[in-house]
């Protein structure tokens, strides 16, 4: 229940007290006469227009007639009952017919459609914690008809209605602007790694190119190596004497380490002794984890490792390890890895079966990569990490505001329901 101080001429009905719903059906998959008609067959996943006008699939006069799925007219509203797009909310624009996963509510003079939409989609959340229990969450017919919805007069609904678009209207023009920035200081964040790696983001480069440099030259002093030049790849752990089998040590799954921002969680603890037992990848401190796998790989799951209890980590065996020598900076090692550019070479290089693909080791240790001298990489890592922190905190300005974008969302929708609005 939304709120008992409703307005006086406001009351509460059941949904099912108001509107027709039922379900659709899913024809026989073996029967390929069914899948070749002319009527449009909605599936859940197709929830997310907001108007239906088109269908991925179509079925046929004598699917309808064999299996439970049943033509909605237009106008028709469809809420997911089950499944990853649980709660998602559509309208029919065409005659259509859906899967069992989808309810119908029928279209009628009591309630305005795109007043039960809004409620609805206020109470999604309500909806689909009622619904969890079982296997998977599942909005049942039961709890939509029992769903107690605030009702004004028709004409009051259609003012409601008019008042929360207008809002939600100027609300997520706001959010599409933000999400705008989101995706420009994305690039932005790549451009200034590419910059970085052309000699283009300090002042002791910049000066050269200044003075003549050709594109793709490097800057005095820089040279093109091979990783493996500068670099151990998937390297032992430095032998050490008398370590107890019951030390402690971190352990990394795949899990633990974010994307692209260099983060880590050390929260696992294992014994050396078991640890050994199993197909890990070890590593230590100032180490670069990379992963190796896809999708883990493609979404940047590459961090340098520290802070490591005892000096000594274990994690997934889709890990490839780079350890740094004395000729390179870890961090920039890490960044040239982290590059959108780099990982989507690493991804055309793959080898494996579907879904099991992985970055083989020597497309790592052969990959040429522009090397200035120490005292200039660590001025290029400075730089990035200044100017990167800035892009956190924007992103993070961002974020907070966009959350706030869908807090207003819901206050806007309680007040509506709770004759607050108009």
């Amino acid at each position: 229940m939304v709120n008992n101080k409703l307005p006086k001429h406001w009351k509460f009905k059941k949904l099912g007290e108001v509107c027709i719903t039922t379900s659709g059906g899913t024809p026989n998959r073996g029967n390929l006469n069914y899948y070749q008609g002319d009527i449009p067959w909605v599936k859940s996943g197709e929830l997310d227009r907001g108007l239906i006008l088109n269908t991925e699939e179509r079925i046929s006069e004598e699917a309808i007639k064999n299996s439970s799925a049943k033509i909605f007219p237009k106008g028709t509203l469809l809420i997911a009952l089950y499944g990853a797009t649980i709660g998602k909310l559509a309208f029919l624009g065409i005659d259509a017919a859906t899967n069992q996963a989808i309810c119908g509510i029928y279209k009628n003079e009591n309630i305005d459609s795109k007043y039960l939409y809004n409620f609805l989609f206020y109470k999604k959340h309500s909806l689909v914690k009622q619904g969890i229990g079982g296997a998977q969450p599942n909005i049942s017919q039961g709890i939509l008809k029992n769903l107690e919805i605030p009702l004004p007069p028709l004409v009051e609904q259609k003012a409601i209605v008019a008042k929360i678009e207008e809002l939600l209207s100027d609300l997520e023009n706001g959010k599409q602007q933000l999400q705008t920035a989101q995706q420009q200081l994305k690039v932005y964040r790549q451009s200034l790694l590419k910059w970085a790696f052309e000699g283009r983001l300090t002042s002791t480069s910049l000066s050269q190119r200044k003075k003549g440099l050709k594109e793709g030259e490097l800057p005095k002093g820089w040279k093109k190596v091979q990783i493996k030049e500068v670099t151990s790849m998937n390297p032992k752990i430095p032998e050490r004497e008398n370590i107890s089998k019951q030390m402690e040590v971190q352990f990394v799954p795949m899990k633990l380490v974010e994307e692209i921002i260099n983060k880590i969680h050390l929260t696992e603890i294992r014994k050396y002794e078991d640890v050994l037992k199993g197909s890990y990848t070890p590593f230590i401190n100032g180490d670069v984890i990379f992963a190796k796998v896809t999708p883990c790989m493609e979404n940047g799951k590459i961090a340098i490792v520290n802070n490591l209890q005892n000096g000594i980590g274990f994690g997934s065996s889709e890990f490839h390890v780079i350890r740094a020598s004395t000729k390179v900076k870890a961090k920039f090692i890490f960044y040239y890895l982290v590059q959108e550019r780099f990982r989507h070479e690493a991804a055309n290089e793959m080898t494996g079966a579907v879904g099991l693909r992985r970055v083989p080791k020597q497309f790592i240790e052969n990959y040429f990569i522009p090397l200035p001298p120490l005292k200039e990489q660590q001025l290029i890592v400075d730089e990035l990490e200044s100017k990167l922190t800035v892009c956190d905190k924007i992103e993070e300005t961002i974020a907070n505001s966009l959350q706030q974008a869908e807090t207003l969302k819901q206050s806007i929708l309680k007040k509506a329901f709770e004759g607050r609005l108009v």
